[in-house]
């Protein structure tokens, strides 16, 4: 039943429930509004009159949009719930699945077939997970909510041009909370522009079509900058003095330069000698692994901004390609940072004209490079990660939650 329905309903009734019926009546408004702004938007007639006019508020979706989570995700934590013996063994048995596939979507995008596996394994497990929430109206509930209205509008009116286009009935649009949708999770403005038809049945259905869902990603992937012949980046080993010296100010080189400094495989062995650019990462601090990433890294972070997602994928992508599982793995007893500590940390940092970002309880890279600055000025191992000695360094708590 639609909030329209169930407010004349509670109306004719002479049921009154005080804020429910104010706020059954702004959703009503919102959606006649929506309906107006769609008809300028060329959104096709019958989809503003039949689908559009009948979506339903879900406040679980705003529930979901503003939780915000109590604790930081440690690498260790993420990665090894992600990066699993199982994952690379399905991932294996998909790739020889799909072999044929996969080989013309190579010669086609340059897109290697053990990256486009790996995407398809965090984003839904393979496809086991693609989501139940009902994608429209969730995106309705969104467009209808002041934070980012303007954006899920637009991704409201492009799922509304998906259904007319394929034929899709709205039952068949389920996904994700905030409206991704199929085996490789797409927002209706990047099925539009991105999605292929695969199997060339002249549908392009990312729920039920895996040839279609590994064809949109190895297009979307080219569109995002994947360079062909370019792996992601590689687990390295850091001298043992690498985070006393003044090498840990500077994050990018060439491998030549990095091999230069005496940075190796994981394995111990000399890195290429090729002038490729490649940046350090160490998303768990100098006790855990230690990257060098190239500029496919950075298209991964283009389809999810999280370094702990583009590192998993680029894992993945090798484990299941047959390499090994990390020679350093992270370390399982990290700190489980709370938000208000990271706020703690940034806002102490900040009266001590370390740190000029936000305050926002988000360890990212520019609160990682003012815990270096830190460390650095106190000649303590500068490796950005938030560990006990930090915090006593800015005279606070850990609260060191597990």
């Amino acid at each position: 039943m639609s909030v329209k329905t169930l407010y004349k309903k509670l109306l004719i009734f002479g049921l009154t429930l005080g804020p429910t019926i104010v706020f059954a009546q702004e959703f009503a408004d919102c959606i006649l509004s929506l309906q107006h702004q769609a008809k300028k938007e060329g959104v096709p007639a019958e989809m503003i009159e039949t689908v559009l006019g009948e979506l339903e508020y879900v406040p679980r979706v705003i529930e979901l949009d503003r939780r915000q989570p109590e604790f930081t995700e440690t690498f260790a934590n993420y990665f090894n719930k992600r990066v699993t013996d199982k994952q690379v063994k399905r991932g294996r048995t998909l790739l020889v699945k799909h072999k044929g596939l996969l080989r013309r979507l190579t010669t086609l995008y340059g897109v290697p077939a053990q990256y486009l596996i790996a995407f398809w394994g965090l984003e839904t497990n393979y496809g086991n997970y693609l989501g139940r929430m009902p994608v429209l109206d969730s995106l309705a509930t969104l467009a209808c909510d002041q934070r980012r209205s303007a954006f899920f509008t637009l991704e409201l009116f492009e799922a509304l041009r998906l259904m007319d286009q394929f034929g899709f009935p709205p039952k068949h649009m389920r996904g994700s909370w905030a409206g991704a949708m199929g085996h490789t999770q797409f927002m209706p403005s990047a099925y539009r522009q991105y999605a292929r038809d695969g199997d060339g049945d002249g549908r392009v259905d990312l729920w039920q079509s895996e040839t279609d869902a590994l064809t949109s990603a190895a297009n979307f992937l080219l569109a995002l900058g994947w360079q062909s012949g370019l792996r992601w980046g590689r687990e390295v080993k850091l001298p043992e003095d690498y985070f006393l010296s003044d090498m840990a100010k500077r994050s990018e080189h060439s491998l030549q330069e990095w091999k230069r400094l005496g940075v190796k495989t994981a394995d111990g062995f000399g890195l290429p000698d090729l002038p490729l650019k490649a940046s350090l990462i160490v998303p768990a601090g100098h006790r855990g692994p230690a990257f060098l990433v190239y500029e496919n890294f950075e298209v991964i972070l283009r389809w999810n901004r999280s370094q702990f997602y583009g590192i998993a994928v680029g894992v993945m992508a090798d484990r299941i390609n047959g390499a090994g599982k990390l020679r350093f793995p992270p370390p399982a007893d990290a700190p489980r940072l709370s938000r208000t500590d990271v706020e703690a940390l940034q806002r102490r940092m900040q009266e001590r004209g370390i740190h000029n970002g936000a305050v926002d309880g988000i360890l990212g890279p520019d609160t990682r490079r003012s815990i270096q600055a830190l460390q650095s000025a106190h000649k303590i191992i500068a490796d950005g990660y938030p560990n006990e000695d930090v915090f006593k360094l800015l005279e606070l708590h850990l609260n060191n939650s597990q």
